[in-house]
């Protein structure tokens, strides 16, 4: 997932990323026993391997996103701030109201998809790996998935080649998917919507961008979640799809309103 930054900022600013691949993406071993709990303890241990310090910024896009919630269950003290940018979420949390998700076609999605994944694994594996399902180039024009804006974007950028049939039928790909997809809609053993705020005395801040044409994650769950959250801080791009991270001007507000605490006034003015 690349993060566009501009030079000129991140040299302003005097930071750099640390981009890694979590458990069974690249070159990273897989995890078969991975938990919610698991990726941020993973991200703590990274970070006093390399020892970058004891606290860190943490940023999450789009499935990226739930070991930013970990985090800020598990390693809060560690953290110097978090952005979470076009969040899943996971419709088995506790405290989603009923009648914002009952009728979610994504939900009924997740639900089958989790199914099979948790009691028919080679059965999936051998669904999506067939010719007659569409390949990932037709899904990615798919108005159910994608906004006018995302589609835009998906011409100019690899799109998700790990989706592709050819990737799919590989079994390492193929279960590195699943089993993320497993974690990361299954179970967990916090509710997000009851966190605490880690940074109690205003020290840091944590934010949520979102798009509100998004078609992967809606809104008006983005919007619940941060209205039980005020600590976190909530942006909403008003033409924005779930690939607002590819928008002219979106990663520059992101880092400004994380570090330097500034309040983006122009969102509707990001340029896909």
């Amino acid at each position: 997932m690349n993060f566009l930054a501009p030079q000129e900022l991140i040299e302003e600013l005097g930071i750099y990323f640390l981009l890694f691949d979590r458990a069974g993406y690249g070159e990273s071993d897989p995890n078969p026993k991975r938990t919610v709990k698991s990726e941020a303890l993973d991200i703590e241990e990274l970070a006093d391997q390399l020892q970058i310090g004891s606290k860190f910024y943490v940023i999450g896009v789009s499935m990226g996103s739930y070991p930013i919630w970990s985090c800020l269950k598990y390693i809060p003290h560690r953290l110097a701030g978090a952005a979470l940018l076009v969040p899943v979420v996971n419709y088995r949390w506790p405290s989603l109201p009923q009648n914002l998700i009952r009728e979610d076609y994504r939900r009924k999605l997740v639900q089958w998809a989790l199914w099979f994944s948790n009691y028919a694994p080679g059965l999936l594996h051998w669904w999506v790996s067939q010719q007659w399902i569409p390949s990932t180039s037709v899904l990615e024009k798919n108005p159910l998935f994608f906004s006018t804006q995302d589609i835009e974007i998906l011409k100019k950028i690899p799109g998700f080649p790990m989706l592709s049939k050819e990737k799919l039928q590989e079994k390492d790909v193929f279960d590195t998917l699943r089993r993320d997809f497993m974690v990361g809609f299954g179970d967990w053993d916090f509710d997000p919507i009851r966190l605490r705020n880690p940074f109690p005395q205003n020290e840091s801040t944590v934010h949520i961008w979102q798009g509100y044409e998004d078609k992967v994650v809606p809104f008006q769950l983005q919007r619940y979640i941060s209205g039980k959250l005020p600590w976190i801080r909530y942006h909403e791009v008003p033409h924005g799809g779930h690939l607002i991270v590819h928008y002219s001007g979106l990663c520059e507000a992101v880092l400004r309103a994380l570090l330097l605490g500034e309040e983006p006034l122009k969102l509707e003015q990001v340029n896909p």
